[in-house]
């Protein structure tokens, strides 16, 4: 065994040595799970919001106009998380314990000086920015009294979220998922206490929010400067090395990008809407985010967790194992993806009536659900790949895969396709709901025949690399 392994212990090695088949899904179940529970943050804020007596269409309205910036502030979490853990999976993987730790220290770094530029950069212009995504006079102060809030807490999120991938890669999946249970947990208890308990609305929704974050960071920071972590917080690498903060951000590009254009997306999703059919619209386009996230994010979840056998496995050049974890991922993945879309298609109103109580806005919302999320039962595979491409380090292909649904495909669709539905005589609100199958149709299946054209070859076992 190498010295810096005796340093810092081998709980990791079962990643390429334990039985296949158990690990995948001790590792990836509980990834999904923590998904789907980190989704409460903000789900059961417009869940509550939603509910609210007299006011809870305009104020879902109001959350939905702020959901683009909350994106966009998971978006820079995902940077420097999703950049720095698969780097440091692999840096296990070669037993280079030392590296690993460093690229942890400098993600540590950028996490927290992230926090401060992006919260005084909404504070200043979140208003404008606001009015930009679509608020309108009546849906602006329930949009400014969440935001002002919630940006209090930048910190805590972009500490959560951007620290919890280094758990996982380390094989902890039970304690990363522990992290957003415990929040949300707690963001479950405290919304209806502060919405109508204490009468505070979504000023409630967003402090519930804010505190459950802050129990979160504090559970993560006690993790990496305990005993338990194989790889352990340290002063001495939050100095910022500029090789190493160019290798998390080269490879985080491509998932950071995946979620910022999911707000670009949104911006023109939402001004759409309001466009074509006034608050109602926001509304339910606020429902539709909110229904794609609990489809997408459990199974994005479940790759994710598989992620760290890949990295460790590819670092390792244990490639025949890599190739059989990428297909039991990849069987998951599209099985869930079809399975949710035929839960959707059967019960609409199943998943409205979660998030209102307005008759008017369920029996409106039945039509573009249905639409909206045809194309999703796709994405299984474009998950898959879209992770597989991150785990052997693939930054390039990952980053061209994510500019194809969002940038290249859905936001030009968007724009172009009500226009089009508008003038064969059409409703323009269903050429914007109907842009989202095509995109995810269309990038689902180049990503799926670029993976197999370009990567499938290093997933085959041979002997020379396996000798």
């Amino acid at each position: 065994m190498a010295q810096n392994e005796k340093s810092y212990g081998t709980a990791d090695q079962r990643l390429g040595t334990a039985p296949l088949l158990p690990l995948i899904f001790s590792l990836a179940l509980p990834t999904a799970l923590a998904q789907l529970v980190n989704l409460l943050y903000n789900i059961v804020d417009r869940i509550y919001v939603g509910h609210i007596p007299g006011t809870g269409s305009l104020a879902l309205a109001g959350l939905g106009v702020t959901y683009p910036i909350i994106v966009l502030i998971t978006a820079f979490s995902n940077l420097v998380g999703m950049g720095g853990a698969p780097r440091a999976s692999v840096a296990m993987g070669r037993g280079d314990y030392k590296t690993a730790e460093k690229i942890m220290g400098n993600c540590f770094s950028l996490l927290v000086g992230l926090s401060v530029v992006l919260s005084v950069v909404f504070m200043v212009f979140g208003e404008n920015i606001l009015l930009t995504f679509g608020a309108s006079e009546k849906t602006l102060p329930y949009a400014m009294s969440y935001l002002s809030i919630y940006l209090v807490g930048t910190i805590f999120v972009q500490f959560t979220l951007g620290m919890n991938p280094f758990i996982t890669s380390q094989g902890f999946a039970k304690t990363s998922m522990a992290t957003t249970c415990i929040g949300a947990i707690c963001n479950i208890a405290l919304d209806p206490l502060f919405i109508f308990g204490f009468n505070m609305g979504v000023r409630g929704a967003a402090l519930a929010t804010v505190l459950s974050q802050a129990v979160s960071a504090v559970w993560v920071l006690v993790f990496f400067t305990g005993k338990q972590s194989v790889l352990r917080l340290r002063k001495a690498n939050f100095i910022p090395d500029l090789k190493i903060l160019g290798l998390i951000v080269s490879l985080g590009v491509s998932p950071f990008i995946m979620a910022a254009t999911e707000c670009l997306v949104q911006l023109v999703f939402n001004v759409g809407a309001a466009k074509y059919g006034g608050d109602n619209a926001v509304a339910i386009m606020s429902i539709l985010f909110s229904v794609a996230q609990i489809a997408s994010l459990p199974t994005q979840g479940f790759c994710q967790g598989v992620q760290p056998i890949i990295g460790y496995n590819f670092g390792a050049a244990k490639f025949e194992r890599l190739r059989k974890t990428f297909l039991v991922m990849l069987g998951v993945s599209l099985a869930v993806a079809v399975g949710t879309v035929l839960g959707v298609e059967l019960f609409p109103r199943v998943f409205l009536g979660m998030f209102s109580s307005d008759p008017e806005i369920v029996e409106l919302g039945v039509a573009p659900l249905r639409i909206y999320m045809l194309g999703f039962a796709f994405m299984g595979s474009q998950f898959a790949c879209q992770q597989t491409f991150l785990g052997l380090g693939e930054a390039k292909i990952s980053m061209f895969v994510a500019l194809l649904r969002k940038v290249i495909l859905l936001m030009p669709l968007a724009l172009i396709l009500p226009g089009v539905f508008g003038a064969l005589g059409g409703s323009q609100l269903l050429g914007l709901y109907v842009a989202e199958p095509v995109s995810d149709f269309v990038s689902a299946t180049t990503c799926t025949i670029l993976f197999f054209a370009v990567e499938w070859k290093k997933l085959n076992p041979s002997p020379k690399t396996n000798g």
